[in-house]
């Protein structure tokens, strides 16, 4: 002890590294986990911004801040935590040097600051007095009772290695250090989801520290008055608290009794529908055991001796427990399905464990509850709507299931029952799942194979494992359908863009041969037509608002033809000189219009103009009185309407031929709807799943995609109905896996037993 401390000091120094290790281990688990939300949340938010920028420049500026992020974010969240630390084992130290970088930029002299500083400044300065107010209560509480652990503090000098200054600060400096490559706006992005995700829950971690403090013996009484205003930040962090206190089995008194009543009374129902759908089952299992003899009643096994010791669900419970922790050892990562006979694994356990007495054996009801289970995973781990990596993880399920069975047999008929519907949701998830080489780089596999995981290690019979489970899972489906949905948007807007495109094209080529054909049409017009006013036709014929201006592109091929082509007597003259000049104006801007090169248009125009006078000098000196014109005017509506429809048409004739052997596919294939999953088997033998994204009408052009919104394959109606017909391609059901298959083994059960009797 040294002479400047006091006794009562030297004797909570002997207690200081037991509880500093303990608060500092808690705020590195809390940040820790609030820097990974938060940089999954600033990840997310750059995305949605890249994909609705509004030029191409904005968005690469979002996706390169989102690439930055995913480099560096490990260094920062390791910085981070390493000064959090450091401030914790040398209280002031840090932040002296974090308050002095602050000093540079709230001088006087901002002529020394860049813009982008201050500005950093400002929003770090706006959310640390937020924060100082939202949690005034709970800062003096912890500075208080930590500031007892450090023997130099006082109450003149406190120490706080959790106050909202140092925190936000140490974040941008650690930004900084990392050599984060971001804009000012971007950057200014990132500490706005820092304040939202990591220093807007302060007040939990405060409070979490409060009460370690508190068990601890340091300032339990401690009271401040302060009074914080209804609906605050630290109102909603202090019940997140609760909850959390709560799920960790820490006494909050709340009033839940009316809570309480209604779930109790909605389990109790529950519960009552499961059995007697269990009820009617076993009458089912009876009723065929009957009809086939003494051997079938027991499974095709001899059945028991009467004075056997039947054993309870307790230590059923307890015997399937042991069997999984040995089926355990087989790896997850093994890419066979694991088929568990259920019944023989228990005949050898039951007889390892037999001593003295009585044999243990089943009751009939744990008999038909082990078959009815395994019925329902045959038919799960037969289903080959189920995608093989998924089907492999789902068929380690098997005891766990039956297990809730044995607790609770609502399973059986309730649709929203924890268990189930984590099952369902795991099954239409991974529907598009069907590459093992990709697994250990899959977001989505490693969130299954984490899943399963957890309720093979923790499952004790406690339902809201399954319920949590669930909620985290939808909500990582849900930020992964957002991210998978944009993308299938983009690769759709382009096919669907280049679709169309190219029947442009197609109609615009048909339509220029066939006003060409048979003329003798000079260089100029030509190349003007094919080259340049082919273009300004393909972009009228895309804008299908603008109908009429492509009818108004297909007249002035016609006009052109004929000044060029037609003999001319004096009532065509008269005609010609009239259309000519509007003629050339017409073609000028349209060309104009598509940016077609300048000098090459003006060439074109001169060299036609050429043309134009010398066509109208010879046909009008070879035309004798009395000739009429080849063509008389330009061709009215209904007949560029016509010739247009037969372009149209021959496209639509060369894309699809069906004869009437292919008619009962193709209308299998109109009833496939956009999100549907289909299987395509390659002739090498290899499988993938794809699902429909859209149909485009006018071609009968079909996108399928995969998973992540990206394309994989384009056909046509007639494609798909043709490998339909063949048997490489399977169209896949996404409805809900255990209805399903609770549905086969009621239909199987009914089916078998009428047979028997």
């Amino acid at each position: 002890m040294s002479p400047s401390e006091t006794p009562a000091q030297a004797l909570f120094r002997d207690q200081y590294t037991g509880v500093h290790a303990s608060l500092l281990d808690l705020a590195r688990d809390r940040f820790s986990a609030l820097l990974a939300r938060m940089f999954d949340g600033t990840d997310d938010s750059f995305f949605e911004l890249a994909n609705h920028a509004h030029t191409n420049n904005e968005q690469n500026r979002f996706f390169e801040a989102m690439r930055e992020i995913r480099i560096r974010r490990r260094v920062i969240e390791a910085d981070f935590l390493a000064d959090l630390e450091a401030e914790f084992n040398a209280p002031g130290h840090q932040q002296q040097d974090i308050r002095a970088a602050a000093e540079e930029v709230d001088m006087d002299s901002l002529s020394l600051v860049q813009n982008d500083a201050l500005e950093e400044s400002v929003a770090i300065t706006s959310m640390v007095t937020k924060a100082r107010a939202n949690f005034a209560g709970e800062l003096l509480s912890f500075q208080a009772r930590v500031s007892s652990l450090y023997v130099h503090a006082s109450s003149q000098n406190p120490v706080n290695p959790l106050d909202p200054d140092f925190v936000a600060r140490t974040f941008l400096e650690v930004c900084h250090r990392s050599d984060l490559a971001m804009e000012i706006r971007e950057r200014l992005i990132l500490l706005k989801q820092f304040d939202r995700e990591v220093l807007s829950h302060l007040g939990g971690v405060l409070e979490d520290g409060n009460r370690l403090l508190v068990a601890s013996g340091i300032l339990p009484n401690l009271k401040l008055g302060i009074q914080k205003s209804p609906g605050s930040a630290s109102d909603s962090s202090l019940q997140a608290t609760k909850t959390s206190a709560t799920a960790r089995n820490i006494d909050t008194p709340t009033d839940t009794s009316s809570d309480s009543a209604i779930t109790s009374a909605d389990r109790v129902a529950a519960q009552q529908q499961g059995e007697a759908l269990f009820s009617q089952l076993q009458s089912l299992m009876a009723s065929i055991r009957s009809k086939k003899g003494p051997v079938a009643e027991t499974g095709g096994r001899t059945a028991p001796p009467d004075n056997v010791h039947y054993i309870a669900d307790r230590q059923l419970y307890g015997a399937l427990a042991n069997i999984q922790e040995q089926i355990s050892e087989q790896a997850l990562d093994d890419t066979e399905v694991l088929a568990v006979d259920m019944r023989a694994s228990l005949d050898r356990f039951l007889a390892k464990h037999h001593t003295d007495g009585p044999p243990p054996a089943l009751s009939q009801a744990d008999e038909d509850l082990i078959n009815l289970v395994s019925m329902l995973f045959e038919f799960i781990l037969q289903d080959y709507n189920l995608s093989a990596p998924v089907q492999v993880l789902i068929s380690r399920l098997q005891i766990p299931i039956l297990k809730v069975a044995i607790k609770d047999k609502a399973f059986f008929s309730k649709p929203s029952h924890p268990a189930r519907k984590l099952l369902n949701s795991v099954a239409k998830a991974g529907i598009g799942w069907s590459d093992f080489s990709e697994r250990r780089r899959d977001k989505l596999y490693g969130e299954i194979h984490s899943i399963v995981e957890r309720i093979l290690n923790d499952y004790d019979g406690d339902l809201s494992l399954f319920q949590s489970l669930n909620d985290e899972f939808d909500t990582f489906l849900a930020r992964e359908d957002r991210k998978a949905s944009l993308v299938e948007q983009r690769t759709r807007e382009s096919e669907v863009g280049r679709v169309r495109a190219q029947r442009a094209h197609r109609v615009v080529e048909r339509l220029l041969q066939a006003k060409m054909e048979g003329g003798d049409l000079p260089d100029s017009a030509i190349r003007l037509l094919r080259n340049g006013w082919s273009q300004v036709m393909f972009l009228a014929f895309l804008k299908e608002e603008s109908e009429h201006r492509f009818n108004q592109t297909v007249r002035v091929v016609d006009e052109l033809t004929w000044c060029l082509q037609s003999r001319i007597n004096r009532a065509g003259r008269e005609r010609w000189v009239k259309i000519v000049p509007q003629l050339l104006k017409n073609l000028k801007s349209g060309l104009q219009d598509v940016s077609y090169d300048p000098a090459e248009t003006e060439q074109l125009i001169i060299e036609l103009k050429r043309d134009l006078t010398a066509h109208f000098k010879l046909a009008s000196a070879s035309t004798q009185p009395g000739d009429q014109d080849d063509v008389v005017g330009a061709p009215r509506s209904s007949v560029l309407t016509a010739d247009i429809e037969a372009a149209k048409n021959a496209i639509e004739r060369q894309t699809e031929i069906e004869d009437a052997a292919l008619i009962e596919y193709l209308n299998r294939v109109d009833q496939l709807r956009p999100g549907a999953w289909v299987e395509y088997s390659l002739v090498n033998g290899s499988q993938f799943r794809c699902k429909l994204s859209t149909t485009i009408e006018e071609t009968g052009t079909m996108i399928f995609v995969n998973r992540l919104g990206l394309k994989v394959v384009e056909k046509s109606r007639a494609e798909v109905a043709h490998e339909l017909r063949r048997g490489r391609v399977k169209f896949l059901q996404d409805g809900m896996l255990v209805d399903r298959a609770m549905d086969a083994v009621m239909s199987n059960l009914r089916k078998i037993s009428g047979k028997a009797a």
